[in-house]
């Protein structure tokens, strides 16, 4: 994990609600989706995004690789939004955002725990794994907290299909 680490071109980057360089955000889509209080989240957020992917052309795929690509997206969602309900008492929004290289999503909640996957992983054993599954798939991710502020954002990055 990285929360640190400077953006590559391309990049739409570790922090959210800054300021993006003109030419980044010449493609970027994004959409948002608020959670607190809906029943539900887990398959609501797979929804949003899932039709988000098709809107932005992602699905249907036309290969294995980008059909493979979207499928990873929503199993993405599914951990971070997860976590948010079993670790920080639900989320609040969930955002996904794309350019022509990156597809970004956040995932706000109140908590103030610090997500991290459970080291060492043993992959035999229940539950314990949404994190490390998120570090496999993504490019990066990290979390992003407001000071003075309750909860935070934590982010994944994956690279959109070619």
């Amino acid at each position: 994990m990285s929360t640190t680490r400077q953006p590559q071109p391309g990049d739409i980057g570790p922090e959210s609600g800054g300021a993006v360089p003109p030419s980044a955000t010449s493609d970027r889509r994004v959409r948002t989706l608020a959670l607190s209080g809906a029943s539900g989240v887990v398959p609501l957020a797979r929804d949003f995004t899932r039709q988000a992917l098709y809107d932005w052309g992602w699905l249907p795929g036309e290969s294995a690789d980008r059909r493979a690509a979207a499928e990873d997206v929503l199993l993405v969602v599914s951990e971070l939004v997860t976590n948010a309900c079993l670790h920080a008492e639900g989320p609040e929004s969930l955002l996904v955002s794309a350019t022509s290289k990156v597809l970004r999503l956040e995932v706000a909640d109140l908590g103030a725990g610090q997500p991290a996957p459970r080291t060492p992983h043993r992959a035999g054993r229940p539950g314990g794994h949404g994190m490390f599954i998120v570090q496999r798939l993504c490019l990066d991710w990290g979390v992003v907290r407001t000071p003075g502020e309750t909860g935070k954002t934590v982010w994944a990055e994956l690279a959109a299909p070619e």
